[in-house]
């Protein structure tokens, strides 16, 4: 019996990827656990293993096809002797085929206005209304009017408006021609809404009601810059990911700023002995990898900070699990140094080496990069004094790191000298964590940073 074989969902929050590479073709034999093709998440590329034994029947998605949605099939395996199903066809036709179906239905439950001199004589029976929170699958509400003229909108995207009581006059649509599809409904902002009234006629906006701006479409955009050359870039799923995460933390997070410098002179010295010692066993500490031990062991210091906002209560973690940012071509990755403050300098640096690596190449596994409460983004090996970073949520807290630059300042004697300071910003969630237990933090950072032998007791 012919089996489909779907899109698999590779992380807990995947909801669709691209098909990277297949690595096996039509006619090949399939054994359970064979690796058959290669799929690439917003964050990385794996590995998919076959699940069923057979012969890969026919191939529904090609190589390359990015934003497939998960549980959506991409191949059909087959059993010796069995011929593919005559139904089964090309996914990508399928769906070309169901938007237009969808078009055209909603084009036909765009409802004419009265007096445009189209008349029904046919009798209708009085309907019942659905229950509150259901909306029938037949009687999908007809799309608002704007200016006399139609406003165009699939018919799930009615729905999720009805449902939602939404207007969709004031919602701008991405979807073919401007048409509302059910991403636009699911973006439109509060604003939009509209309480309906029973008899599904909706009450007419004060004149001097303000109604908050649609957000720009794409085309929108682009006439601005008629005439004016630019490149077009599409943007990949993790580019996606990094704007949708990014806009939540910076909407939804109350961030607050902390800022400190710090003297790196006893640091650096350290360092030097501590590397001189090491050479001969290939290892060579960074300053990052004193941050991410200064921070790991700030956190069992201080462990009410050690915490995540988990909608509506606060987890305080008990190990030092910390992120740190590292920069790939179109994007980030958070990799998680676990159990930071247990491990040695030595292990930091290795570790952190790898994951930085394999993030680079977009090897790693989502566990790799998914979880810690605390993180870390240092810009100063490009020159950059100091800047704020944002909460990459759940987390409690991120330390933005500056360069390290020598700086005229007022020694312990009173004597005007020169010291290398860094700059450091704490980025805090005000829900998880409060002023002064931040301030306690980031104190309690600095004071590892500027006593590192201690760090090592």
């Amino acid at each position: 019996m012919a089996t489909e074989i779907l899109m698999p969902a590779l992380s807990p929050t995947m909801e669709e990827g691209t098909l990277a590479k297949w690595l096996v073709k039509e006619g090949d034999e399939i054994t359970s656990g064979m690796v058959i093709a290669e799929i690439e998440t917003d964050k990385a590329t794996m590995e998919f293993e076959a699940v069923d034994e057979g012969t890969m029947g026919k191939i529904l998605v090609a190589e390359g096809t990015g934003g497939v949605k998960v549980n959506q099939p991409i191949a059909i395996l087959i059993e010796e002797g069995e011929d593919v199903p005559a139904s089964s066809g090309s996914s990508t036709e399928e769906a070309q085929k169901a938007d237009t179906e969808e078009e055209k239905v909603g084009r036909q439950e765009q409802v004419e206005p009265e007096g445009e001199g189209k008349t029904d004589t046919t009798a209708k029976a009085p309907t019942q209304p659905a229950p509150a929170g259901r909306v029938s699958g037949s009687t999908a509400p007809a799309a608002p009017k704007a200016d006399g003229k139609r406003i165009f909108a699939s018919p799930l995207a009615r729905r999720i408006a009805a449902d939602k009581g939404l207007d969709l006059t004031q919602i701008s649509g991405t979807g073919p021609r401007g048409r509302i599809v059910k991403a636009d409904v699911e973006a439109a902002k509060p604003a939009t809404a509209k309480s309906l009234a029973p008899t599904g006629k909706q009450e007419a906006p004060k004149a001097d009601a303000p109604v908050a701006p649609a957000a720009s479409s794409a085309d929108t955009v682009k006439k601005m810059y008629e005439g004016r050359t630019y490149e077009e870039v599409t943007l990949d799923g993790m580019r996606r990911t990094v704007a949708k995460r990014l806009t939540e933390a910076k909407q939804t997070v109350p961030h607050f700023y902390l800022r400190r410098e710090v003297s790196l002179d006893a640091l650096m010295k350290f360092r030097a002995t501590l590397n001189e010692q090491l050479s001969g066993r290939g290892v060579k500490l960074s300053v990052n990898d004193f941050i991410i031990k200064a921070c790991a062991l700030a956190l069992q210091q201080v462990p009410d900070a050690n915490a995540v906002w988990a909608n509506d209560r606060i987890l305080k973690m008990k190990a030092s699990d910390v992120a740190v940012a590292v920069a790939i071509e179109g994007g980030l990755f958070t990799p998680i140094l676990k159990d930071a403050d247990q491990k040695s300098l030595s292990a930091l640096s290795a570790e952190m080496k790898d994951m930085a690596m394999r993030a680079r190449n977009k090897k790693l596994a989502p566990h790799e990069y998914q979880g810690g409460s605390f993180a870390i983004s240092n810009l100063g090996m490009f020159g950059i004094e100091n800047f704020d970073a944002v909460i990459n949520p759940p987390h409690g807290a991120i330390l933005a790191v500056g360069a390290g630059l020598k700086k005229p300042v007022v020694g312990k004697d009173g004597e005007l000298t020169v010291a290398t300071m860094m700059s450091m910003t704490l980025s805090v969630d005000h829900r998880v964590i409060d002023g002064a237990l931040g301030a306690e933090l980031l104190k309690a950072i600095v004071e590892n940073l500027e006593n590192p032998i201690a760090m090592l007791a």
